[in-house]
């Protein structure tokens, strides 16, 4: 990757390796966050494979589709930014999305275009753009596009001008950190899909009693309440007393994943703050800040993903 991939993007935003400013701790635990005492680890990025197709091989439903320039629906709308793969086939069950005029009856309806395509009645335009933002989530919001308890969300927070985004990834109501979010349904998704192996890096303040061996065991994966967590990469950066920072680095992001691992361990989890997805870093951003992650960055990136 060229140097400036490796550069500041957007406002305050920054790609690569993590600068040595951190977000400062609260609280009477420690004062303020430690500083770190070991360097981080190197990004590795697998080099996409390269399959040989059989000659008698019969060709894929998705090479069809791209050799007659048709694509699903369903991938469609989730690139035009309407919404996740997944919530366009509710809305295409509810009958919500139609087709000039006739309700569409399968997500993989066949398109070359998005035109005469409808939502809720608007039409729907043709996708924008890849867009990538980084956003410092602050403590104490949802990641969530309403909350009908009327608790507050990432969108009350956002700048108004933004386009229409969706984040890739959730963080729980009390974890800070970074957010990433963008406007193209089928890059959330192969950003969040395990098997294409974005790490993701969290700190995290706790009480309690560990060892760095016990934190060397995640390596090989855990299994917690009959959920099967892959492995994590797991560093003890500082204790004081009963009182530490852990850094814990995975691959699939399941639901309260780093809480419920360090809770199994009797640990209490007072900090929890995301810092890293990808080479995308949280750096000094501040809570609420955002940045925009250039184009020619965000391509480069994408020529590393696995298929």
């Amino acid at each position: 990757m060229t140097s400036d991939f490796y550069s500041q993007v957007g406002h305050g935003a920054r790609m690569a390796q993590p600068p040595s400013k951190r977000p400062p701790a609260k609280g009477p635990a420690s004062g303020k966050a430690p500083a770190r005492t070991s360097k981080p680890p190197k990004l590795r990025w697998d080099a996409k494979p390269v399959r040989k197709p059989r000659p008698d091989a019969a060709p894929s439903k998705g090479a069809l589709e791209r050799a007659d320039g048709e694509e699903r629906i369903a991938k469609l709308l989730a690139r035009a930014g309407v919404a996740s793969r997944r919530e366009i086939e509710r809305m295409i069950a509810d009958k919500r999305i139609t087709l000039n005029g006739v309700a569409v009856e399968t997500p993989a309806t066949l398109l070359k275009s998005l035109h005469g395509v409808a939502v809720d009645g608007k039409a729907v335009g043709q996708p924008a753009p890849t867009q990538l933002y980084l956003f410092h989530k602050p403590e104490g919001c949802l990641t969530a596009e309403r909350d009908f308890s009327g608790r507050k969300t990432i969108y009350d927070i956002l700048p108004k001008d933004l386009p229409r985004l969706m984040p890739i990834g959730r963080l729980d109501l009390n974890t800070e950190g970074l957010l990433l979010l963008t406007n193209d349904g089928e890059f959330k998704r192969q950003m969040e899909m395990p098997s294409t192996g974005v790490e993701r890096t969290y700190r995290a303040r706790c009480f309690g009693d560990i060892s760095q061996s016990q934190l060397e065991e995640l390596i090989h994966g855990i299994e917690i309440d009959g959920v099967r967590y892959g492995k994590i990469d797991a560093n003890l950066e500082r204790r004081t007393g009963r009182n530490g920072w852990l850094e814990m680095t995975l691959t699939e992001g399941k639901n309260r994943e780093v809480r419920r691992v360090l809770e199994h361990f009797g640990l209490e989890v007072s900090r929890l703050i995301r810092t890293r997805y990808g080479p995308f870093v949280l750096g000094d951003m501040a809570p609420g800040d955002v940045g925009e992650v250039r184009r020619v960055d965000l391509i480069e990136f994408r020529n590393t993903l696995k298929a």
